[in-house]
Formats: C-alpha cells, sequence, structure tokens
C-alpha cells in the first residue's frame, strides 16, 4: 500500500514527542522566569522533563500545571498550601484534567482589578472624583485604596456602575449601609451557592463521563448563568416586595 505524504505527516506528527520546550520557552509561556520554573521543579510541582542527553525539555503537563501554580498564588495559598493541593492530583492526570482545577480556582470576576492612580481613574471616569465620590466609590466596592496616598485598585468592569451611582446622587450614609447589607447577604448567598455546587453539581458533572475539556466549558458556562439567576431572583424579589408595600398602605 502507498503511504500518501498527508499520511506519513500525519503519523511523524503522531510519533512525536509533546515535550518539545526548553526550560527558557516553557518560562515565557508560562510568564515566569526559568529560575522560578526550576524552583517549582526541585520542589516537585512539576514532573521531571524528557531528557535528551544534557537537554530537558517540557510540554503541555508542565504548562498546565505550572499556570495551576499561578492561579493557586493569586489566591494567597502559600508554597507549602500549593505543594498540599497539587498532591492530590494524580501524577498521571492530564493537562486537561490539570486545567480543569484551574477553572474551577478562576475568579468570578470578569477583569482582574487594576491598581491606578487618581488622576487615571479620574480619566476613566469622565469625571472629576472629590473625596465625597471616592467615599462613595470605596463603600460600594468599586473602588479600594491601597497603602499609597491616592493610588487605588480598580475593577474596570465595575467602574461604570460606580460612576452610575454617583450620577443618581447617592448618599455616603446610604453607600456604607447598602455595601453592609449586599457584603453580608452576599457572602450567604456564596457560601450556600458553593456548597450547593461541591455537593451536587459538580459530583454530576465529574460522573458524567464527559471528557475534561468539556467540563470545562461547562463549568465555565454555570458562573454567568447563576450570576444572571442572582439577578432575576433579586429583580423578582424587588417587585414583589414593592407590591407588598402597595398593599400594607392600601389596608390601612
Amino acid at each position: 500500500m502507498t503511504t500518501t505524504s498527508h499520511e506519513s505527516t500525519a503519523s511523524a506528527d503522531a510519533d512525536r514527542p509533546a515535550e518539545t520546550m526548553s526550560v527558557e520557552q516553557l518560562a515565557a509561556r508560562v510568564g515566569m522566569t526559568v529560575r522560578t520554573v526550576r524552583f517549582y521543579a526541585g520542589r516537585g510541582l512539576i514532573p521531571p522533563p524528557r531528557r535528551e542527553g544534557r537537554n530537558g525539555y517540557y510540554g503541555p503537563d508542565h504548562i498546565a500545571r505550572l499556570e495551576l501554580v499561578r492561579e493557586l498564588q493569586a489566591h494567597g495559598f502559600t508554597l507549602s498550601a500549593i505543594e498540599g493541593y497539587l498532591e492530590r492530583i494524580p501524577a498521571e492526570a492530564s493537562p486537561e484534567q490539570v486545567a480543569l482545577h484551574r477553572t474551577l480556582l478562576a475568579p468570578w470576576t470578569p477583569e482582574l482589578p487594576e491598581t491606578i492612580d487618581r488622576s487615571e481613574l479620574e480619566t476613566r471616569a469622565g469625571r472629576t472624583l472629590d473625596d465625597d465620590a471616592l467615599e462613595i466609590l470605596v463603600a460600594i466596592g468599586i473602588v479600594e485604596p491601597t497603602p499609597t496616598e491616592d493610588v487605588f485598585r480598580v475593577s474596570p468592569a465595575h467602574l461604570a456602575v460606580g460612576i452610575g451611582f454617583l450620577e443618581a446622587g447617592l448618599p455616603v450614609e446610604a453607600a456604607h449601609a447598602s455595601r453592609r447589607v449586599i457584603t453580608e447577604h452576599g457572602r450567604a448567598l456564596a457560601h450556600e451557592l458553593t456548597e450547593l455546587f461541591r455537593t451536587m453539581v459538580w459530583p454530576h458533572l465529574r460522573d458524567s463521563g464527559h471528557p475534561p475539556e468539556m467540563l470545562t466549558a461547562m463549568v465555565e458556562r454555570f458562573k454567568p448563568l447563576t450570576v444572571q439567576a442572582l439577578v432575576t431572583a433579586y429583580e423578582g424579589a424587588v417587585d414583589d416586595e414593592k407590591r407588598e408595600t402597595i398593599r400594607r398602605k392600601t389596608d390601612r
């Protein structure tokens, strides 16, 4: 039988080892220094490279595990806690299975906060921000002060919401009070829904037989659907509360 050029290429690709990156290429790929990668390798956070003579080569498994390490660091995990977390992941886990762990840890906010000074904050807000306006933005959680004067952490996706509150004339006292209410109930909701996901949703997904990449897509879909469900429930509850208020007034 004659082997076509396409079949020969496909066969060669299938036989080629996945570990084809040098440590320098791996470091650049995951945004770390070579020294950091070697340090993590020495601590056993990633498997040994494939060796060819004195050269070591890395692949998708190393990328997935280093990206998971970086995600755990972003959540404030210590090195020892990261080591304990990775020890629970089987050595034979595929890169897709490791990536699924990262998906489960990924933040729910659409963007990571940026650190900017007051001038840049005013530029993005499209208006001057006096101390009262800044206090309101801090009170409702849109802006977070830093130890450096006039430097703030802000989520760009949420800034427009904060500016809307300012334009609506929200009193500072109301901003503080609403933040307390939202924080209290938000934490309770987060706790209960996280437990629901852990005990009911995740076991169902895990036992479904779907490949890891499909599970990752399902988890990603769960985030916006949950947020939208909360918004819908809140809107309905507010309407119910208004109707109940009207009934109480008319019954007097």
